[in-house]
């Protein structure tokens, strides 16, 4: 098996991807490189208030401090390296403290920090940045080297695995750059570092705020703007790192989410607005936008507390309402480790459906949803095991809500059929277990009006050359009646750079029904149509996806590797989903004529395809 291997790990380490730009609050602290500079003495406490000077250390040769954030996803990944980097060298008279210089991060929230990843040195508070501000520390996780004099010899990352790109979080398969410490190694060897600085990918640190003022506050109209667009999945119990549901907890995190929200890589929606209208449409508007950049510029006033609004009320628990039937993926939970990538992993289940079932709703639930990247639930008729025969019953990923079909319309899945859970698990600095579950809302039939269908347009014969930076896969399908279409959904792997859907009508005219110019494995999206769209006979709906297999790719697992298909992330996929129902059916209609209900069938071999590898079909 290839180990060139690769995992989009987090889904807000997305979000939280630099890109190298110093923001306001730090620009004077970072102007120059500290490397060289001698620090002078501090003190600071731990969270059990015990004071750690600088001088406590004099016996040391050197001392590390790496700058963290209880809730940064990439600060929590690289928690277990640093307690490894410790034990390597701490014989050698290398001492480490941690250091966390954030607002919004409470004593305890740094208590359980350190007991969470059974970190084996200081994690210290820097009150009021003073710390951060002088060594010009910006982001999460962030280390400064000292030699045996306090002068700074090495700062920036910790080294090349772990890392972010925009859009995308990456996890490399092989450690290739110990940087941090390399850079150890050569002070301790009196040797000058041969590579003294190395930008630090990271969350912004969350610093105190000064002279807040302006009539733009959090609690007048910040606060309403969250609530609409950031505050579903920031709060408690969410998969989002942190919360929004407070003036607290969002100041510290105010540059980040100027930063994120100004280079449109939060709310996650990736469709070019030129084309189709979306009901799920995320995007914040101008407006919103601009408000958010003035409370950050006037120093995240918070404003009169009476002009706060209602906390906004979410649906607890089940999003489907209560399930018919819950379905778990096994009776014991499954490990996560604490580091390393995880292969897809795939539990067979026995529902016990004896009888035809109806699907009304279905909703795909995490058993953790700190390291559950996604959730595919197929069906799997009796004698069927491969791939092509699984119906696509269910699913979860970032940003993707539970599937409820509209009154009167529902899945058809036949007597027998088992469910298949494929689970893609990313581990985040601790060890987790999951026992992940799928929960349904059954139809009676003689309600069901039309049977929803699940199609696709795929190529499944293809070969990206190593090193290709924008290799084309193009897949087509012919549709052979009236369809009206509903959603769409591209999928592709860690190399997926575009993807487009194109209708081709048959009197000549073409019309781009979806483009995604910014693919991002990391959110799973499906677009829905903000109105059904009728596709007539005969139209030919093709599909474009691009790949990015070069070393510009941070998250290309291997660029040397030609890429062809498979199921793992390391490999690559290239699918056009999507949901549609048949305009002219009525099953009780036909119920009512003819005694019978039209024929459920199973999902149609390929109709027409780019190549002889490609797929499409949809239950007709």
């Amino acid at each position: 098996m290839r180990r060139a291997r690769l995992i989009a790990w987090s889904t807000l380490l997305a979000a939280l991807a630099t890109t190298g730009r110093v923001d306001r609050g730090v620009a004077a602290a970072a102007e120059q490189s500290p490397v060289g500079r001698k620090v002078a003495a501090f003190s600071l406490p731990d969270h059990r208030g015990k004071q750690f000077a600088l001088d406590d250390f004099k016996d040391k040769r050197a001392i590390v401090i790496a700058f963290v954030g209880a809730e940064c996803p990439l600060a929590k990944v690289y928690a277990p390296r640093l307690a490894a980097l410790a034990a390597e060298f701490a014989p050698q008279g290398v001492a480490f403290l941690a250091v966390d210089a954030n607002l919004q991060d409470s004593l305890s929230d740094i208590a359980g920090f350190a007991q969470v990843h059974k970190l084996p040195f200081p994690v210290l508070k820097d009150l009021g940045n003073q710390l951060a501000d002088k060594l010009g520390a910006t982001r999460t996780p962030e280390v400064f080297l000292l030699d045996a004099d306090r002068t700074v010899r090495y700062c920036g990352r910790i080294d090349d695995q772990y890392g972010f790109k925009t859009g995308a979080g990456y996890v490399k398969p092989k450690l290739n750059e110990r940087n941090l410490a390399d850079a150890i190694a050569e002070v301790l060897a009196g040797k000058p570092v041969s590579k003294p600085t190395v930008k630090a990918d990271g969350c912004l640190i969350g610093r105190v705020k000064r002279d807040a003022k302006g009539d733009v506050t959090y609690s007048n109209q910040i606060a309403r703007v969250l609530q609409d667009r950031c505050v579903h999945c920031h709060r408690a119990g969410e998969i989002a790192p942190f919360s929004m549901t407070s003036y607290d907890e969002v100041v510290g995190w105010a540059e980040m989410i100027g930063e994120v929200v100004g280079d449109g890589r939060m709310p996650p929606w990736f469709a070019d607005p030129r084309h189709g209208h979306f009901a799920n449409d995320a995007r914040l508007t101008a407006d919103q936008k601009q408000l958010i950049a003035t409370w950050i510029a006037g120093g995240c006033p918070e404003g009169d507390k009476s002009q706060l609004p209602p906390p906004r009320q979410f649906a607890e628990g089940w999003q489907i309402g209560v399930p018919d039937q819950v379905v778990y993926m096994r009776d014991e939970p499954f490990e996560v480790p604490a580091e390393g990538v995880v292969e897809y992993q795939f539990f067979t289940v026995d529902p016990g459906w004896t009888e035809d079932k109806w699907v009304q709703a279905s909703e795909a639930r995490p058993g953790d949803r700190s390291v559950v990247h996604h959730i595919i639930v197929f069906t799997r008729g009796k004698g069927e095991d491969d791939f092509a025969a699984r119906g696509g019953l269910s699913g979860y990923a970032p940003g993707t809500p539970p599937h409820i079909n509209a009154p009167g319309v529902a899945t058809f899945v036949p007597a027998g059929s088992k469910l298949v859970f494929q689970l893609h698990y990313t581990p985040n600095g601790s060890v987790h277990h999951d026992r992940s579950c799928v929960g349904f809302k059954f139809a009676d039939p003689k309600t069901v009006k039309k049977t929803l269908r699940d199609g696709l347009v795929g190529e499944v014969a293809f070969k990206i050359p190593p090193g290709e930076g924008n290799f084309e896969v193009k897949a087509r399908h012919k549709f052979l009646k009236d369809t009206m279409l509903l959603s769409l959904m591209p999928h592709m792997h860690l190399r997926g750079k575009s993807f487009k859907f194109e209708a081709q009508y048959p009197d000549g005219t073409a019309e781009t029904l979806l483009d995604v110019p910014s693919y991002d494995f990391n959110w799973q999206l499906r677009y829905y149509l903000t109105e059904p769209k009728l596709i007539p006979k005969g139209t030919r709906l093709e599909c474009t996806a691009h790949f990015d297999n070069s070393a510009e790719n941070l998250a290309n697992p291997n660029p040397a590797e030609t890429v062809s298909f498979g199921d793992q992330t390391w490999e690559e996929m290239m699918f056009g989903f999507y949901t549609s129902v048949d305009p002219k059916e009525d099953r009780q209609a036909g119920i009512l004529a003819g005694g019978r209900a039209p024929k459920t069938e199973k999902p149609a071999a390929a109709a027409e395809g780019a190549g002889s590898g490609s797929t499409s079909g949809q239950r007709e």
